[in-house]
């Protein structure tokens, strides 16, 4: 082999076991936490590489709460990492919080970490309070008039129902309630618009935040609007639907009437029928009174003058129809 190309091989080899021996051995991060205080060995940071932990986060992790006077154990870091966590954002919660004077430590800091809040976050708000605006409420006051309430909600971590504690959309539909509840019971919509802040006492007093994860400050009305009559609109329904009950009524009864009517004329048809049968029966009842001798001439234009004096008695009783005008003219 020519020598040069064994020598390159040899640079190169030795480039790269440079390399790997680095990688495994972190003697750059094991000097930077040395210079800062933190006393981390060799054996553990090559380790922290066979446990699949990443030494840069917990040495600087280390090193940051170090610097800012907090304790904090490697095996502790180590294992909240392992087990999902976030570890610095963990740390800068800690310092945080030791910063504002709030209480929490390293088990409840993972533990609100391992439960999905922001842990972070949860201590700044803790710090500077948020302010969550509500979306419009609608609600109609005893009077029947619609009123539309946007509030402002101040609320505050409460580090110790963070884990387990309901978040803000419970708060927001309890406010809402609350909103709702407090115009409802208002008398007239008018005490509502000259006193707004009625409605942010009584929902301060029911006590929205109880089981959840922050601590209301205030409840703050941004603004009331108003909206439809809604007593009179349910009034115009409920005209309409007694209107339409009414009619249904009156058609149930004319269709009954009709019904009735048609019956009624079904049997005086009937009746007609069963006459003209009759009828039609007599000039042979007088056919065979003739041929039996039952019944003689004589005794048959008697029949016929009583028929007829009978036809004249009832024209007679008849009263006479009045003149039309031609005729009383001429």
């Amino acid at each position: 082999m020519d020598p040069n190309v064994a020598l390159f091989l040899i640079i190169v080899g030795s480039i790269i076991l440079l390399i790997l021996f680095l990688w495994l051995v972190p003697l750059g991060l094991w000097f930077n936490a040395l210079l800062n205080g933190v006393r981390v060995s060799l054996i553990q940071l090559i380790l922290m590489r066979w446990r699949r932990v990443p030494p840069g986060i917990i040495v600087n992790a280390l090193i940051t709460g170090t610097k800012a006077g907090i304790k904090l154990n490697r095996d502790q870091l180590e294992a909240h990492y392992l087990a999902g966590g976030r570890v610095v954002p963990v740390v800068n919660a800690l310092i945080s919080a030791d910063k504002a004077n709030i209480s929490l430590d390293f088990k409840a800091a993972t533990a609100i970490d391992l439960a999905g809040r922001n842990i972070l976050e949860a201590i700044q708000t803790s710090v500077i309070p948020k302010v969550i605006d509500s979306p419009p409420v609608s609600a109609v006051a005893k009077d029947g008039i619609q009123l539309i309430a946007k509030a402002r909600v101040t609320v505050r971590t409460n580090i110790r129902q963070l884990v387990g504690g309901a978040g803000e959309e419970t708060i927001m539909a309890r406010v809402g309630e609350g909103i709702v509840s407090a115009i409802g019971s208002a008398t007239s919509h008018k005490v509502v618009l000259e006193n707004p802040d009625s409605i942010s006492k009584l929902v301060l007093t029911k006590g929205l935040d109880s089981g959840t994860a922050y601590e209301i400050l205030s409840i703050d009305i941004a603004d009331v609007d108003v909206g439809k009559n809604i007593g009179a609109i349910l009034q115009m329904d409920q005209a309409n639907a007694d209107k339409n009950i009414a009619q249904a009524k009156a058609e149930e009864r004319r269709a009954m009437a009709v019904a009735s009517e048609q019956e009624m004329k079904a049997k005086a048809q009937e009746a007609r029928a069963k006459v003209i049968l009759a009828e039609a029966e007599v000039p042979l009842a007088l056919a065979e009174a003739f041929r039996n001798g039952n019944f003689g001439v004589m005794d048959y234009y008697k029949l016929e003058n009583l028929k007829s004096d009978t036809s004249m008695r009832e024209a007679i009783g008849k009263p006479k129809a009045a003149p039309k005008k031609d005729e009383e003219i001429k």
